[in-house]
């Protein structure tokens, strides 16, 4: 088996930081300018083919991009694969591809390049850096015209003959960093089942999902409509410059009221406003309020990546977390999409797509708050399709019950699953059957909820506050209670928290492998550092880098380790049993998610994108809809081979656009 390296510069007018590589190569004025590459024991250093002087692929590259001999690596394989495949006009067979930042990612290392070198111990040259970005900037994307550059709108390697010398230069270094990062981490293969999610990954990514672009268009007018009526109404109270500034606007408020606001943030206004303040300062607030419910930048993130044939794609990153391995959103966000409550839906749509803001005013009211509810109807099933849509019934909650081996709550999930009145019932000593609505004790539901939501993790009452504890109604003064009684009722879950932590500082401490229920602690020596691995259920490993034992606020051991970090940094990060249990459940629940993806592709229900732990199908009903999302859910629900005795559940619904039930 021969293996070669590859790293290509490109041209497109299209933005792909904004618009995403699938509409980059999609653009018709694409055109790949560089191909460094290396076949590995075969060559001493990097060759670079330059396309802006020959106009084809050579036969010989073509050949080997085909030869199953062959695998091909790249970092960020995804965006090779696709600039080959546009200009070969066919798909490569994905299969053949390895993934260099997957495998960066897998290990616990940052997605750039650039970041992923510098974590792995390679030298970091920032100058190189900045001049590769320069580069970049010069020929990649269309330049200004000006009366300098004579016009132009591109520049090309007769402008300037030393910056491409240098760009070539620079193409070939990015083929010996990437070699040199997978030689690194050669010794922790990426398994062969991540491989294969990472090829339906593609599939799906590339597939894409159908938009409503009328729908779309009108709500970008309307919005903007909308806004521009609002802030001339803001103008015209506060004859402030800028009303939408936080700065000035805090100035005015403070000026009118006495008072001044922490910030301007959505909570900060609510509290504001029921407050007893003049009318004009709380219509100030009103439309303050208002102007922060839009979210035209979701519909205008649509507009900027959605391809040619209304399709966005490109939407999911693979084993974007590199903690659990969860996947990430791109571009439009879909992990990060507000509810739908609107009803009447289609009619709301409709009077969007005429542009009528007084229909929407007299039926909805809010036209912001509208356009930002009604973001998700904007992905729709392809003509004579319909959607899917199925997800997993309270999967943390199922993992974690079934990790801790909780007996009483597997029980409750083997039969009616509602886990939300057995808590409470179980925290409070009462019949299950008294809480339903009607009687006294269904207040108790509140509270048997927002414990499953926010306790699970070893989290306090702040964890309950953070979860909506004080806007469900629940006083500050009983939250200690609460947490004392949901940990009482889960001392399985409880001891999880102790067992994960203590097995992790006697493995980091001492080495060898420690069992904790249905993960494998260990720590590994390998020629890039120094790692404490958790095996999970499912064969792969969560990879924790450059571990040690430190001491936390409280005074006892703590675990440290590398990875990104919250600020989107690689550096030190403090960890603890309860986290460790969260990686681990999310991370189970997460490949629960891809073994339901690879089996509902094979079944022929043809994935267009899905979120945490929801999958969205567009199809053509062959049968009763009905029938094929019974079959969907069905598949869904199936017990797992390495997660046995794990009670999954799913629901869903067939419509023609995606919304939230």
């Amino acid at each position: 088996m021969r293996h070669l390296s590859i790293d290509l510069e490109t041209f497109s007018s299209v933005d792909i930081q904004k618009s995403g590589a699938h509409a980059y190569v999609r653009s018709p004025d694409f055109e790949i300018l560089l191909n460094g590459y290396m076949f590995w024991g075969e060559m001493e250093r990097p060759v670079v083919l330059d396309y802006t002087q020959t106009e084809v692929l050579p036969q010989w590259f073509i050949d080997a991009l085909l030869d199953p001999n062959v695998i091909k690596h790249a970092y960020n394989a995804t965006f090779e694969w696709l600039c080959f495949s546009r200009v070969l006009g066919f798909e490569l067979p994905k299969e053949q591809w390895r993934d260099t930042q997957l495998q960066a990612s897998y290990c616990g290392y940052p997605l750039s390049l650039a970041a992923a070198g510098k974590a792995v111990g390679l030298s970091e040259d920032k100058q190189k850096l900045r001049t590769g970005k320069d580069l970049i900037r010069y020929f990649c994307v269309p330049c200004k015209p000006t009366k300098v550059n004579g016009g132009r709108t591109r520049n090309y390697p007769q402008h300037d003959p030393h910056k491409w010398v240098m760009f070539k230069e620079y193409n070939a270094q990015d083929v010996i960093t990437e070699m040199e990062i997978m030689k690194k981490l050669s010794d922790m293969q990426v398994p062969d089942v991540i491989q294969k999610q990472w090829e339906t990954d593609l599939t799906i990514n590339t597939r894409g999902v159908a938009v409503d672009m009328p729908f779309v268009d009108g709500a970008l007018e309307m919005g903007r409509r909308a806004t521009e009526t609002l802030t001339d109404e803001a103008l015209s109270i506060t004859a402030l410059n800028n009303p939408n500034s936080v700065k000035q606007l805090s100035a005015w408020l403070t000026a009118r009221t006495g008072a001044a606001p922490e910030n301007m943030r959505k909570e900060t206004v609510s509290a504001m406003l029921k407050a007893d303040n003049a009318p004009d300062v709380k219509r100030m607030l009103e439309i303050r309020q208002e102007l922060g419910k839009s979210s035209l930048k979701k519909y205008d993130a649509i507009r900027k990546c959605v391809c040619a044939d209304s399709r966005v794609r490109g939407l999911l990153q693979f084993y974007g977390a590199n903690r659990t391995g969860r996947w990430a959103g791109r571009l439009v966000q879909v992990q990060n999409l507000p509810r739908t409550y609107t009803e009447h839906i289609p009619l709301a749509k409709d009077l969007i797509k005429h542009g009528s803001i007084e229909g929407i005013q007299a039926v909805y009211g809010s036209v912001n708050d509208t356009l930002s509810q009604l973001i998700r109807t904007a992905f729709v099933s392809s003509e004579s399709n319909v959607l899917i849509d199925a997800d997993f019934s309270a999967i943390e909650a199922r993992v974690i019950s079934w990790l801790a081996g909780e007996e009483w709550r597997l029980e409750v999930f083997r039969s009616h699953g509602k886990i939300y009145e057995a808590s409470a019932a179980q925290m409070f000593g009462v019949p299950i059957e008294r809480i339903k609505k009607g009687n006294p004790e269904y207040a108790l539901r509140a509270k048997g909820k927002v414990a499953e939501l926010a306790l699970g993790y070893q989290g306090g009452a702040g964890a309950l506050i953070a979860m909506g504890a004080l806007d469900m109604g629940l006083h500050e003064d009983e939250l200690p209670d609460i947490v004392t009684r949901w940990r009482s009722s889960n001392s399985n879950i409880q001891r999880l928290w102790w067992d994960f932590n203590n097995a992790a500082i006697e493995t980091i401490k001492g080495g060898g492998m420690r069992q904790v229920r249905y993960c494998t602690f260990a720590l590994e020596r390998t020629r890039s550092g120094i790692y404490f691995t958790i095996l999970l259920p499912s064969g792969r490993k969560l990879y924790y880098v450059n571990p040690r034992i430190g001491v936390n606020k409280f005074g006892s051991e703590s675990i440290i380790y590398q990875g990104v970090n919250d600020k989107n940094k690689f550096g030190d990060i403090e960890t603890y049993g309860g986290k460790l249990v969260e990686n681990c459940v999310q991370a189970i629940a997460r490949d629960c998610l891809a073994d339901a993806i690879e089996r509902l592709e094979k079944a022929g229900y043809p994935i267009v994108f899905h979120i945490h732990d929801e999958v969205v199908i567009d199809i053509q009903p062959y049968t009763f809809a009905k029938d094929m999302l019974d079959n969907v859910v069905q598949i869904m629900s199936t017990p797992i081979s390495w997660a046995q005795g794990l009670p999954l559940g799913a629901d869903g619904w067939v419509g023609t656009f995606f919304k939230k039930d």
